[in-house]
């Protein structure tokens, strides 16, 4: 056998399509965001910050899996357009609490037609029961590889 007869395995296919998925709906998100000033990264940075109010630039880190230089750059720029807000902890110096403006408040209407809008290119015929049933495969897949 060669290894080009074993390569790629059905299970490559499928491991390349679930890597895809997620591109490609960053780069859909991306083109719809840029409308408003924001780029992929600054729009998630706002979905967590309005999500949890005064997240610490480490936390917000950790949780987008990005380097805490690129969070901090990317704060700045969403501060200088008046959409986000860092305070410094109470007691440690290095660390920020961020806030969001009342400019970022105003952009979610928006932002949130934009992510339906995405979503439901995405999801366009796949039927509820079937999404539903992917879903339950993904968690699963997400848990064996936590474990």
């Amino acid at each position: 056998m060669t290894a080009d007869s074993t390569f790629p395995t059905e299970l490559d296919e499928l491991a390349f399509l679930l890597e895809e998925v997620p591109r490609a709906l960053l780069r859909r998100f991306g083109a719809r965001t840029q409308a408003f000033g924001l780029s992929r990264t600054q729009w998630r940075l706002l979905a967590y910050l309005l999500r949890d109010e005064g997240i610490t630039q480490t936390d917000l880190a950790r949780g987008l899996e990005l380097e805490r230089v690129t969070i901090g750059l990317n704060l700045d720029k969403m501060e200088a357009k008046g959409l986000v807000e860092k305070r410094r902890a109470p007691g440690d110096r290095r660390s920020w609490h961020v806030y969001a403006r009342p400019g970022a408040r105003e952009l979610l209407p928006q932002l949130r037609k934009e992510a339906d809008g995405t979503y439901a290119e995405m999801l366009a015929g796949i039927r509820p029961e079937s999404l539903a049933a992917f879903r339950k495969v993904l968690e699963a897949m997400a848990a064996n590889l936590r474990s």
